[in-house]
């Protein structure tokens, strides 16, 4: 590009000096008039006017041609988790999900996940937790099968996942993300994402539900203000309202809550607790945390370590147990002490 611009400059310039000083020795000659000096500058430059174009349309042929690479590279990519022929739809009619001896790693030679039994008897609630790296929100992408297990299978009601149509599987579970992702477009649009026929009063009662309808009709234009990119206009609780809304709104009869708390402030995280308790109500429920004290009223709580289930039972049990659920628990309550004393200081 560079090259280009320069020669085409070199050349340009030095023609346009050599018919100049034609023209000129022309004129004093006699040959010319002044009108044929000005004519022959005109239309020199109306004839290097295009040329000018030449690197600007160079560079957008070559830039269209990577891309247009890059995009059949992409569509020429095999997907990994593909349906089976003929796959049928799930029918979800209760909502038990059960883990059975599911294995599985991002990298062969790394495995995450080392034989994870675990069975969620329907519109029961399970918490997972564990240290980082233990696994916990693998099983969410197992469950909606963005990968497959190595070994082992996933089941609802009896039905192994990997055996049916991945769009029903993914119609019937609704995940709350610790990362909610909103389009820059209004707030109506973001809850409506959840279902994609969702009419205006469907809407609003699942931000009713969510407990962000009063925020949204405090705003100017109510449902139709815009969130900004990536949701910048709103707060952390209200970004996870809206992702509670769509939840809602998808009305699934499974559950995941994959860390949907974690960022949040202690008084915003309680507020969003009961919102969410009140969502999981005969629901089969899922929940992915770091925090133990958002999962204490769980019906089990499965303790993950080194991708295996150390501990399994409820919250009063794994404390009376000792183990690494109390090692955890005590942990955190000694951490969260000296938070609240760091505040009642400033």
């Amino acid at each position: 590009m560079a090259w280009l611009n320069i020669g085409q400059s070199f050349i340009t310039n030095l023609m346009m000096a050599g018919a100049m000083i034609f023209t000129v020795w022309g004129w004093s000659r006699g040959q010319f008039t002044p009108g044929d000096v000005v004519l022959v500058n005109s239309l020199l430059m109306q004839l290097f006017r295009p040329l000018d174009m030449l690197g600007w349309v160079y560079r957008s042929i070559r830039q269209g041609l990577i891309d247009m690479e890059a995009m059949f590279s992409l569509l020429d990519t095999p997907a990994e988790v593909i349906d089976k022929p003929g796959a049928p739809a799930l029918e979800v009619k209760r909502g038990n999900v059960r883990f059975e001896g599911v294995h599985f790693g991002y990298e062969p030679e790394r495995e995450i996940l080392k034989g994870i039994d675990l069975d969620i008897p329907a519109g029961s609630s399970l918490a997972v937790v564990g240290p980082s790296g233990a696994g916990k929100s693998t099983l969410a992408r197992l469950m909606y099968r963005f990968y497959d297990p190595t070994a082992g299978r996933i089941l609802i009601d009896g039905q192994p996942i990997a055996d049916v149509a991945q769009r029903s599987l993914r119609s019937s579970i609704g995940i709350v993300p610790q990362d909610t992702v909103l389009f820059n477009d209004t707030i109506g649009y973001n809850i409506a994402y959840g279902r994609g026929q969702a009419s205006t009063e469907d809407i609003e009662q699942a931000a009713k539900g969510a407990a962000i309808d009063d925020f949204v009709k405090a705003l100017p234009q109510g449902y139709e203000s815009m969130v900004g990119e990536r949701g910048l206009k709103l707060s952390g609780g209200e970004k996870q309202r809206v992702a509670i809304a769509r939840t809602l709104l998808k009305n699934p009869p499974i559950l995941v809550l994959d860390e949907a708390t974690s960022a949040l402030d202690s008084r915003t995280e309680q507020a969003i607790q009961e919102t969410l308790e009140r969502i999981a109500r005969n629901r089969t429920t899922i929940i992915i945390a770091h925090r133990l004290s958002t999962v204490v009223g769980a019906d089990r709580i499965a303790v993950l370590e080194n991708g295996k289930v150390a501990e399994l039972g409820t919250h009063e049990e794994l404390l009376d147990k000792g183990g690494l659920y109390a090692d955890l628990w005590y942990r955190q309550a000694a951490e969260r002490v000296l938070e609240d004393a760091a505040e009642a200081a400033e």
